[in-house]
């Protein structure tokens, strides 16, 4: 795979990552949402943390919330970057298709996160009880690099009481699948994913 069709690819990913955030935050309040199949919703949530809104700080306390977000948001630039040097790599060195196609994917997710993470606090008002304002007058709701970023695809497939002959869980109340994520957030994983499924094929020297 060519420098260029990968480029294509990470940009068709961005448009449709980006366009669905600016939407979001541009239509719906924080919590806001709506139901378009029992097991899919639109639920718009900002993250300002990592997977599953987990900060730095719930892990080493003796730092601030506002240090740990720029410390997170300087470790996705620094693995973005690395992200973007091994693509150009291994398109130079012309390795397999699939793996080409993989980090291309998950370089475009990384990159979509950061841009929420460096810009949107500047670009957006809060969207906390209404609906945020594109460059408003009185500034943004953070600082360059301490943005959040914006989540808004919820499955939530299945829950209930799990049944009680299960060891351990049985009786106790289950529902998959709980987090809310992004165009973003699915490319990372498809990425990753692909290059676990199909592993030999990625890396077949």
């Amino acid at each position: 795979m060519s420098l260029k069709k990968a480029f294509i690819i990470i940009i068709l990913i961005l448009l449709i990552d980006q366009i669905s955030k600016i939407y979001i935050k541009t239509h719906f309040a924080i919590n806001d949402g709506i139901t378009v199949f029992s097991w899919f919703k639109i639920d718009f949530i900002e993250n300002d943390g990592m997977a599953w809104g987990t900060k730095l700080s719930d892990w080493f306390t003796f730092i601030s919330d506002k240090t740990a977000k720029l410390t997170l948001t300087l470790f996705r630039i620094v693995a973005v970057t690395a992200i973007g040097f091994w693509l150009v790599d291994v398109i130079k060195k012309q390795k397999s298709k699939i793996l080409i196609f993989a980090i291309s994917i998950i370089f475009a997710g990384a990159l979509g996160n950061i841009l929420d993470s460096v810009f949107y606090g500047v670009l957006f008002g809060d969207s906390h009880m209404q609906v945020a304002t594109f460059l408003p007058e009185d500034g943004g709701y953070a600082g360059v690099f301490y943005g959040n970023v914006v989540d808004m695809l919820y499955f939530p497939i299945w829950s209930g009481v799990l049944p009680e002959w299960l060891p351990l869980i049985g009786g106790k109340y289950f529902s998959f699948f709980d987090p809310v994520f992004n165009v973003a957030d699915v490319a990372i994983s498809t990425g990753i994913g692909i290059l676990i499924v199909f592993n030999k094929k990625a890396f077949k020297e």
